[in-house]
């Protein structure tokens, strides 16, 4: 990777819980997240409109490839 790792602190709210997944509104208007709930860690059972929060660092692209395996799975 080029460019040094910026860890950003984010914060969101829990809007819908289903089975295998949580969704999250970020805060600021960024949009929403869906996470598989495996990737949430709680000590308490998960209600809609409990806040969480997470680092996150910037995606950066590896470079110009397309790698063909993946993009058949893609839907057009």
């Amino acid at each position: 990777m080029k460019y040094g790792d910026k860890i950003i602190y984010m914060e969101g709210v829990i809007t819908e819980i289903h089975d295998g997944c949580v969704e999250i509104d970020l805060k600021g208007r960024l949009g929403c997240l869906r996470i598989p709930m495996r990737m949430l860690i709680s000590d308490y059972p998960l209600k809609v409109g409990q806040e969480v929060a997470w680092n996150m660092s910037f995606i950066e692209q590896l470079g110009p490839e397309v790698n063909d395996k993946y993009k058949r799975r893609v839907r057009q």
